[in-house]
């Protein structure tokens, strides 16, 4: 065996694929890179002759021969669509600290937002030679990278969100957008605009879908009209905050008393450009976000929290566990959210 390895080392991949180990073996794709990553499921026979193969072809499964005994890299990947946004520094904060203490890496592969680099980070090189497990923050995959995933195996959760065919870790996005609907409802609001997450990226993710619906939903409900002058959009940062109370201050007509921000950072975009203009928070106009940002304390914004770090944490937690030998372990959790008001709201002006 040591000798297999040698000439394995020597000759690297030399065009050897997972395919052949898994033909030469008579296994499946699946179980050879469970037997070279040292993952659990696979008998120690077929682990025995799996290894023998892939040394004997000389397809090495890590980045060093050494590895070739278990094939671990010790490293997590984590795949985010930005991170420069509160939601996603938090996360990888989260999944860090969790990783530290379980004394694995942290390999980060960032898209800019922007998905043309997907099938960069999908190919055979990130998963087989870099990483362990895979954590996705706030992104849907499709159905080809989702199956390319499982065939290699590795274990996989989503940060964020609800995904299709995917164990994932988030809150129940459209009670948290119908909770702060509703607060605004209960103070007496019936003009209220939204300021809705709409990315312009192909990350096909469903939050910002299910926050709208939350707030029609809780409108049609209360009796309430959704004006589609009042319908606005960005894409979770201050600016695009900024740029939609422009928008909204700027037609003509009657002007909402309330409204309902997807997110924090829009929620204080539209809080800064108000007090530009002199609309007063909250007595003209009353504000409310989903988050709990970091800023959201100082700036008395009432909001809808939740705590992307400890997801990530636990997320983190399970993927290790699951590599550890806990089979089961990785699985979808609704993760809490909670009601925070502060002094952005208030009863609407009489």
């Amino acid at each position: 065996m040591a000798r297999m390895a040698e000439r394995s080392q020597r000759g690297g991949h030399s065009g050897v694929s997972i395919e052949d180990v898994a033909a030469a073996a008579g296994v499946s794709t699946a179980t050879v890179s469970r037997a070279v990553r040292g993952l659990p499921r696979v008998s120690p026979a077929t682990r025995e002759k799996i290894l023998e193969v892939a040394g004997a072809l000389g397809y090495v499964a890590s980045s060093s021969a050494s590895g070739l005994a278990t094939g671990r890299t010790k490293t997590i990947g984590v795949l985010a669509p930005f991170v420069s946004r509160w939601f996603f520094s938090k996360a990888i904060e989260g999944a860090d600290r969790e990783l530290h203490a379980r004394h694995y890496n942290l390999s980060l592969f960032n898209l800019g937002g922007h998905g043309s680099n997907r099938e960069r980070l999908f190919s055979k090189t990130m998963v087989y030679k870099q990483i362990d497990a895979l954590l996705v923050l706030c992104m849907a995959l499709s159905h080809d990278e989702l199956d390319h995933l499982q065939k290699i195996d590795i274990p996989l959760i989503v940060v964020g969100g609800h995904v299709e065919e995917c164990a994932y870790i988030g809150i129940d996005d459209y009670a948290a957008a119908s909770t702060a609907v509703r607060h605004l409802i209960d103070l007496g609001h019936r003009d209220i605009a939204l300021l809705h997450g709409d990315d312009e990226t192909d990350l096909n993710f469903d939050v910002p879908r299910v926050r709208i619906l939350a707030f029609k939903d809780v409108m049609a409900g209360a009796g309430l009209p959704t004006r589609p002058e009042w319908d606005e959009w960005g894409d979770f940062t201050v600016r695009s905050g900024q740029e939609a109370f422009r928008r909204l201050w700027a037609q003509p007509g009657p002007k909402p008393t309330a409204i309902f921000c997807a997110s924090d950072e829009m929620a204080m975009g539209v809080i800064f450009e108000a007090a530009h203009v002199g609309v007063r928070v909250p007595e003209d106009l009353s504000v409310v976000g989903i988050d709990d940002h970091d800023f959201a304390d100082a700036m008395g914004l009432t909001t809808v929290g939740q705590r992307p770090d400890e997801q990530a944490e636990l997320a983190t937690k399970m993927l290790i566990d699951e590599l550890d030998g806990t089979v089961g372990a990785v699985q979808s959790a609704v993760a809490p959210h909670r009601l925070i008001i502060r002094r952005t709201t208030a009863p609407p002006p009489s």
